[in-house]
């Protein structure tokens, strides 16, 4: 639900109005500002790495790339598929669909602000967008290419992408290979931010934020959400036990499958909650359908917390803030070289 459609019933202050109570007063804007800087701080427009540049033309063949389905086995699949970028960066089902329309057993987080995290996947196994571009290429579950050189082989018996890669990595004898390939897509993802109205309440437009997103964004940082989804990405910075102060339930052991440490398990990435109203279903397992839902859930085993419906609605009308904007040509889907006579055909095996 878009703030800017909510009815007055999710207003605390019209239903204060309603019962004939004090409606809560509106918080100061300017040191509520100060004090989520201090929090959060600004969203960059990239984020850039110290070991090569994120050069046009390394930018303009990731995308290329990123949508390209024939980096799946059937052809059929692209890193779009599952990460779909009209529709905030996910494909709004619980777990994706892959090769033959086998699932696995995670839900597929947004791509957008992704190069901020800690690391990549719900478990972290992934320390970038760089390295983690290159894990679903090869699953057998997912896009299932047999092999890194299956896939290189099928880079290269597509001319046109001869003179991307030529262009991307001018200083390679061989520019096409994996590792490249990897590189060229995470340098188009550390371009992939959304910038929203909470980016221009902190960057100092007092008017960004209505009076209910301004009690929102106090409810949520008075009730303790912060110390999770803090940082830029609102989260994604730090792991989290599901289930901190009250057991949860979930057979999936998180990070323990990564470390071995019996203290990781039921362990995840913290998820960052930018964009969170268009990104649903939640948890790492896409079990919740509800922001609502997802909201007394985090509170009640997170926190050790029971919200009032008026705190669920304040906390969700601040999230609705936090739904931004790509920039619509980075983003748009270019067109793609077309096959070589050598290209292999799609392989439904």
């Amino acid at each position: 639900l878009c703030v800017a459609c909510a009815s007055s019933d999710d207003d605390p202050r019209v239903r204060a109005a309603e019962q004939g109570k004090k409606a809560p007063a509106v918080p100061d804007r300017a040191q509520l500002a100060e004090r989520a800087r201090r929090i959060f701080g600004p969203l960059p427009d990239q984020v850039p790495r110290s070991d090569y540049s994120l050069t046009p033309a390394r930018t303009d063949l990731g995308r290329k790339l990123y949508y390209d389905p024939r980096l799946s086995k059937s052809q059929q699949i692209s890193c779009n598929s599952c990460h779909d970028l009209a529709r905030y960066g996910v494909d709004g089902e619980p777990t994706s669909p892959g090769h033959r329309g086998q699932r696995g057993a995670r839900n597929s987080p947004s791509v957008y602000n992704a190069a901020l995290h800690i690391a990549q996947f719900w478990d972290g196994r992934s320390p970038d967008v760089e390295d983690q571009a290159k894990g679903p290429i090869l699953n057998p579950v997912e896009m299932a290419m047999p092999s890194e050189e299956a896939t290189v082989a099928l880079l290269r018996s597509i001319p046109g992408y001869r003179a991307d890669f030529e262009a991307a990595f001018p200083d390679d004898d061989e520019p096409i290979s994996y590792d490249n390939m990897a590189l060229a897509i995470g340098a188009f993802e550390r371009r992939l931010m959304t910038p929203s109205p909470f980016d221009a309440f902190l960057a100092g437009d007092d008017d960004a934020l209505d009076d209910v997103q301004l009690a929102g964004l106090e409810t949520f940082v008075n009730t303790g959400c912060v110390t999770c989804h803090q940082g830029p990405a609102i989260g994604g910075r730090m792991y989290q036990k599901l289930g901190l102060v009250k057991p949860y339930a979930t057979a999936d052991t998180g990070r323990h499958a990564v470390t071995g440490l019996e203290g990781d398990r039921g362990v995840f990435k913290v998820p960052s909650l930018r964009n969170i109203e268009k990104t649903g279903p939640y948890l790492h397992d896409g079990s919740i359908e509800s922001l609502d839902e997802m909201i007394r859930i985090m509170a009640e085993y997170q926190l050790g917390r029971a919200l009032e419906d008026g705190q669920v609605a304040s906390i969700r009308a601040f999230l609705g803030a936090l739904t931004g904007r790509p920039d619509a040509s980075y983003v748009a889907k270019p067109a793609l070289p077309p096959s070589g006579p050598n290209t292999p055909g799609p392989d439904n095996t």
